[in-house]
């Protein structure tokens, strides 16, 4: 499950806006190499776009994970599996069954990690995944209030090895699907080939 991710800052997103009103492309800066901008974990803020309700998108900073009311102290869930949000979705209960249908996001990253159990030492370590020819891309979120959660799906090829999900990754022009009605369709994510890099290496 994805528990890690290299975000964007607030400025570079409205810049980012700012260039599709002036260009039609939302184009993120070239990072200052000097800027240290620090991994973001479940539990902390990030900025991310939301829709604005009039074909556009906003900029917001929202808390990674939502509080689940289950056991007997809430229990933070910063992951949707997609099949099940739509699951709840058709029977109107469950944590995702408004948020899928009603909130979704897009969450602007440079880099997402995986984690896995490396043989025979069983080590545990990370793996940092890229998206090849894009400094930024996208992976599908779902908000609630001020609070929101990366969807992930079944692994492809780049990710399987790793993981037995992925986050939902966004190719080029995919944006507007996942915000639209036809978004189910993204479950499928063998088109989208990801570099893979051992964290710190």
């Amino acid at each position: 499950m994805c528990h890690r991710v290299t975000p964007l800052l607030i400025s570079e997103l409205d810049e980012a806006l700012d260039a599709l009103h002036e260009t039609g492309r939302a184009r993120v800066p070239r990072r200052d190499p000097n800027a240290v901008v620090p991994d973001a974990y479940p539990g902390k803020q990030l900025p991310l776009f939301l829709p604005d309700g009039q074909g556009g998108l906003v900029t917001a900073t929202l808390t990674w994970g939502f509080l689940s009311p289950q056991g007997p102290s809430a229990k933070l869930v910063f992951n949707t599996r997609l099949d099940t949000a739509l699951s709840q979705a058709r029977s109107g209960r469950g944590l995702w069954s408004q948020a899928i249908l009603s909130g979704r996001c897009l969450v602007p990253v440079r880099a997402f990690f995986e984690s896995y159990t490396r043989s025979p030492e069983r080590r545990r370590s990370e793996v940092r995944f890229t998206y090849p020819g894009h400094q930024v891309f996208l992976l599908a979120g779902v908000y609630q209030d001020d609070r929101f959660s990366v969807v992930t799906t079944e692994p492809n090829a780049s990710v399987a090895p790793i993981h037995s999900r992925m986050p939902l990754v966004l190719g080029p022009g995919e944006s507007a699907a996942w915000l639209g009605g036809d978004f189910g369709r993204l479950a499928d994510r063998a088109s989208i080939r990801l570099d893979a890099a051992l964290a710190g290496e």
